[in-house]
């Protein structure tokens, strides 16, 4: 094999943040794509119901594209799926229970009969033109999660999706560390490997021990009603739950949408076990004591229109929080959800519930000394971190370089970059343009930097609509001007700002419409002027003013 062969890495997402993950593997004319997720909209994006990564590359490249190889079943990993594949339709391959996931999102989009899907099991490898693939078992907080190694005609590169290493998982076997081993020995071009909790030392606990934590919890709240919060994706939390309500003989209740889809769709392929007649629903409650009840429910992100936080706003339609209720948190706030969380914890607390959320869940993230495991194991040519903030990847970096691995053959890459590997050389190579796109209901991209400053502004400072009647010919003012106002002041309370602020605009009008050839633009841009003029020297607000002009004849 020639030594000038090289195989590029290119990230499109899912660096510098936690989420939107998507990374192009290319090598001549071929393209495979690990992942294609999306993140939650950060708080200044008004109105945005998610954020997905900008493909311009993929679609000028998509006849060289062969799949998508997804790793788990992960929202960040998965969710735009819907929205780029209605512009780049190539197969996907997955396991058992991410594909599964998938196909509920892609049948929500109608996309169902015109996407390939081919299931892949573990140790199984799929060949995609210069590309062969071979998922390898791992643990994560969603079963059937995997690891990838992609042999390419350069060497080998090991992506570890999201991982831990967990000993004892509840369902499935453990990681399989042999593989990554047999791996290592022959030889490793590059790991991407997951940063998320590099900065943690030691191991990440295993997911039995939350089974403990909540037993006891079970035990210590025997006569309480139990409302346990967690991700709907978390299939191994969720059958602890199922597992402990059965031995306290409670009955089970699931609230929210997207949990009683994944567990409809975990159940339906056997990766949760239900006893029977532990289910009931929501309508059922009133047939059961306080101590008979669990209910999983979705919101323990805060996230306004979930469950859990509908039923502590007291706007859910059929669970109410009592006194006397056990509000159980299994899982820890993601970064920039904090405040969220802690406000519906205090509506919760005000409801006279006890609330807890220690000790109720592990990550699903491998820590220091698992990802120095996996280095140990791998011996990698180049290191490549991924997933993960700036802090995280550099954080991997400085760890790779204390395993061994030389400075000048670890890459901390930006979204974008272009990193060409080959058996003897690494380098960035140049960059493509990388972006984020704004999904708000069913527009993809309509929304972008202009529309959300004025939906910022909007936010914080209100509007003032101006609406004025001219007659045709003459510019005479014939009615108005009439003020209208959302999100500036209470106009009962304020009516003498809003009269004052008329005199101000017809004052200024008269100057103007003096002249009958005068344009629409100085009519509106006077108003403006004046009106914005005048409400900062009496109340220092600048609210958008917005002004109508209408003509008559």
């Amino acid at each position: 094999m020639a030594k000038k062969e090289k195989v590029k890495i290119i990230p499109l997402g899912g660096l510098e943040q936690i989420g939107m993950n998507i990374t192009a593997f290319q090598f001549n004319d071929d393209i495979i794509v690990v992942d294609c997720g999306m993140s939650f909209p950060e708080n200044g994006m008004l109105g945005i119901d998610c954020v997905i990564p900008d493909v311009s590359f993929l679609k000028e490249n998509k006849d060289k594209i062969k799949g998508f190889v997804i790793t788990h079943g992960h929202e960040d990993h998965i969710g735009a799926l819907p929205y780029v594949l209605k512009d780049i339709n190539v197969p996907i391959y997955a396991t058992k229970l991410t594909m599964a996931i998938i196909e509920s999102k892609l049948e929500e989009h109608e996309l169902l009969d015109v996407v390939k899907r081919k299931v892949i099991k573990f140790g199984q490898s799929i060949h995609l033109g210069e590309f062969r693939v071979e998922f390898i078992k791992t643990n994560h907080s969603i079963a059937d999660a995997a690891a990838l190694a992609i042999h390419t005609p350069v060497g080998v590169i090991v992506h570890t999706g999201d991982f831990k290493i967990d000993y004892t998982p509840l369902f499935g076997d453990a990681i399989n560390l042999t593989r990554f081993s047999e791996l290592g020995k022959k030889g490793v071009l590059a790991l991407m490997c997951d940063s998320t909790n590099v900065l943690r030392p030691g191991f990440t606990p295993s997911e039995r021990k939350v089974a403990d934590t909540i037993k006891q919890i079970f035990m210590d709240h025997s006569k309480s009603r139990i409302i346990i919060a967690t991700f709907a994706s978390n299939v191994d939390r969720v059958q602890q739950i199922i597992n402990t309500a059965y031995e306290f003989k409670r009955k089970v209740v699931i609230e929210g949408r997207s949990m009683a889809n994944v567990i409809k769709i975990a159940a339906d392929l056997g990766y949760i076990k239900m006893p029977e007649n532990t289910l009931i629903e929501t309508e059922e409650m009133g047939n059961y004591t306080d101590d008979q009840l669990v209910l999983i429910t979705t919101g323990s992100q805060g996230e306004s229109m979930a469950a859990l936080s509908r039923m502590a706003a007291s706007t859910h339609k059929r669970v109410h929080i009592k006194p006397g209720d056990t509000i159980v948190f299994s899982s820890s706030p993601i970064p920039g959800n904090e405040k969220a969380v802690t406000k519906v914890i205090n509506e919760l607390y005000e409801k006279g519930a006890e609330v807890i959320f220690q000790d109720t869940h592990v990550s699903g993230h491998a820590c220091e000394e698992e990802i120095k495991l996996m280095y140990s194991l791998i011996k990698p040519k180049y290191a490549v971190p991924v997933h993960g903030e700036y802090r995280h990847l550099l954080a991997q970096c400085k760890l790779a370089q204390r395993l061994g691995v030389p400075s000048e053959n670890i890459f901390l890459l930006q979204s974008g970059d272009v990193l060409e590997l080959s058996e003897d050389s690494g380098k960035i190579a140049g960059t493509v343009p990388v972006d984020t796109v704004l999904v708000d209901g069913l527009g993809v991209g309509d929304v972008g930097n202009i529309v959300l400053r004025d939906r910022q502004y909007l936010a914080e400072n209100g509007i003032i609509i101006v609406v004025l009647t001219l007659e045709k010919g003459s510019n005479q003012l014939l009615a108005g001007p009439d003020i209208v106002t959302r999100g500036f002041v209470y106009v009962r309370e304020s009516e003498n700002l809003i009269e004052d602020a008329k005199y101000v605009i017809e004052g200024a009008l008269d100057k103007v419409l003096t002249d009958p050839k005068v344009d629409w633009s100085t009519i509106k841009d006077t108003v403006r002027d004046s009106l914005g003029d005048y409400i900062w020297s009496e109340i220092k607000r600048k609210p958008m003013i917005l002004p109508i002009v209408m003509e008559v004849e």
